[in-house]
């Protein structure tokens, strides 16, 4: 039985627990305080705390999947560490509408049938809102060039730009 615990150390869960930090957050208007591992990424935390429309994609930061708002600017949230949110306001796509009352982007996309698998469609919808936040009225290249980064494989991105141009 010694050599049994010598040879097999404590589990790595239990490691892990023992290295819980607290941060505070507000995450779509909720101030929370929440329990992280050092090595958590945002969008895990997110996922954790119920706002499933934070995608893993790649987990790379390149497909824009895991998109969200961070103090008012986009964030791949699968390139941050959930303790850099420490502090921070965190908007997900969980926060822009209902079924019932969906946000303009939302309605816009539904409408033109923007949306097929929906998988980019959290990360283009939170791109956009970025955008029209600052700049109302975006000219077709800088519309192009915001929602950079966010990628779709369903639908050629023609209606998504066409439903977007739609709410300008």
């Amino acid at each position: 039985d010694l050599i049994h615990k010598v040879n097999h150390p404590a589990p790595a869960a239990s490691l892990r627990e023992k290295n819980m930090k607290n941060i505070t957050i507000t995450i779509n208007g909720e101030h929370r305080t929440l329990g992280i591992h050092p090595d958590e990424k945002l969008s895990a935390l997110l996922r954790r705390e119920g706002c499933k429309g934070v995608k893993v994609g790649c987990d790379e930061g390149v497909c824009g999947a895991c998109t969200v708002i961070m103090d008012g600017q986009t964030v791949n949230a699968c390139h941050v560490f959930a303790f850099q949110a420490h502090g921070r306001a965190i908007t997900t796509i969980e926060a822009l509408g209902t079924f019932d009352a969906p946000h303009r982007l939302q309605s816009a996309l539904a409408d033109e049938g923007a949306v097929q698998c929906g998988f980019c469609s959290p990360g283009m919808i939170l791109s956009a809102k970025v955008l029209l936040d600052k700049n109302p009225k975006p000219t077709e290249a800088e519309l192009k060039e915001h929602l950079d980064g966010n990628l779709c494989r369903c639908t050629g991105y023609e209606k998504i730009q066409s439903a977007l141009r739609k709410v300008i």
